[in-house]
């Protein structure tokens, strides 16, 4: 399952990371501490184990979009 992200090209793939990252990572941040907040103080490695599964569950839908966005364009012909 690639997604329908694999089949843009290079520069869409990379606006769209951008924008994921700017709009999508707050959102993840907001709702990982209204979580975190609802308990009543958990323990450190509760925490620490929510913040790491709502990291990946955040980040595995995307992960299309971000492969290969860091290496150089490959349809560039330079």
């Amino acid at each position: 399952m690639n997604g329908w992200f694999s089949t843009l090209s290079y520069k869409a793939r990379k606006r769209w990371a951008l924008a994921i990252l700017i709009l999508g990572l707050p959102a993840y941040i907001i709702v990982a501490v209204t979580i975190t907040s609802t308990l009543d103080r958990p323990s450190f490695l509760l925490e620490l184990a929510i913040y790491v599964g709502l990291g990946i569950l955040w980040a595995w839908p995307f992960r299309s979009i971000f492969r290969g966005i860091g290496q150089p364009d490959p349809d560039d012909r330079d």
